[in-house]
């Protein structure tokens, strides 16, 4: 960990999905297991690569907008680094670690998304006329459907609809759309499932951007949470800070607080706007991966 990480997945192919998965199961192996804990609303598969015990880890996950490619490629790169660590022989002890607490990276939960962010309504299949008629496809956030995944879990999801309301969003649409239910989409539903079955100890959520960490949820922090994220600030240069208005409620770091009452965080990514530019991921990756592996064992 002291050199300059080598970022093997930096290119604008592996954003697309299927490039991305690839990716994957070429680390499938290194230390490392490829599980398929569900599928997007268009069928392509929703993938993680789990390191060390296989229940109550950790949880990264990334990719929740279509228009955040930038979180899935840092947390690609992130397992690519955990595998060239793990293989190197001089692991620094990550192997104990992940043998007393095991870490899943799940880095797209959105793969849909982030195909119609890239490549228009036609990446939306059988969808592609809701995307067409919804339009802003270029600040595309939401799922194939519409549904912006980080406003569609069950935390303050009913006080939330009536605020997307009252704020004009009323059907499907780029962003801040929560859908018909809590859960209502296949990528949420998938990824609270393998939640409740994991039995995950802390999740985070990798978005971007603004170089803030979110560590509680209506006032709410698990025990241990606010050290953490104080810790995980002081080492990356963010802060730690609130989301507010629609952003402060439905997404999956506040479900799993309050669902589970253990810690979970969003952390975002860089600074500037979204899409945040591919040159800005080494950068980020050298500032923000080494806290991420600290933060498995503390």
């Amino acid at each position: 960990m002291g050199k300059r990480p080598a970022l093997p997945y930096r290119s604008a192919r592996f954003l697309r999905p299927e490039a991305m998965n690839a990716a994957l199961e070429g680390l499938a192996g290194r230390r490392a297991r490829l599980v398929q804990w569900g599928e997007s609303a268009l069928g392509r598969p929703l993938c993680a690569l789990e390191f060390g015990r296989a229940e109550g880890g950790v949880l990264y996950a990334g990719g929740f907008h279509g228009l955040e490619g930038i979180s899935s490629l840092f947390l690609l790169n992130f397992a690519a680094l955990l595998c060239d660590t793990l293989e190197s022989g001089a692991d620094g002890g990550l192997s104990g670690i992940l043998g007393m607490r095991g870490l899943s990276v799940a880095p797209c939960v959105n793969p849909d998304g982030l195909a119609v962010a890239r490549r228009g309504p036609r990446a939306a299949g059988r969808f592609s006329g809701l995307v067409r008629e919804a339009g802003h496809w270029r600040r595309w956030q939401a799922n194939a459907r519409g549904v912006d995944l980080n406003h569609n879990f069950n935390a303050g999801w009913y006080a939330l609809r009536r605020s997307e309301q009252a704020a004009g969003i009323t059907g499907p649409c780029a962003s801040q759309y929560g859908g018909p239910s809590p859960e209502s989409e296949p990528e949420s539903h998938a990824l609270a499932n393998y939640c409740r079955q994991a039995g995950f100890s802390r999740v985070a959520a990798f978005h971007a951007q603004g170089e803030e960490i979110y560590a509680d949820y209506a006032g709410h922090a698990p025990d241990g949470a606010a050290e953490l994220a104080e810790r995980f600030a002081r080492e990356t240069g963010y802060r730690v800070a609130r989301p507010e208005g629609l952003a402060a409620s439905g997404g999956f770091k506040d479900w799993f607080i309050e669902r589970f009452d253990r810690p979970g965080f969003t952390v975002e990514l860089g600074r500037g706007r979204n899409p945040l530019p591919l040159r800005d991921l080494p950068a980020i990756f050298r500032r923000v991966a080494p806290a991420a592996v600290r933060f498995l064992s503390w």
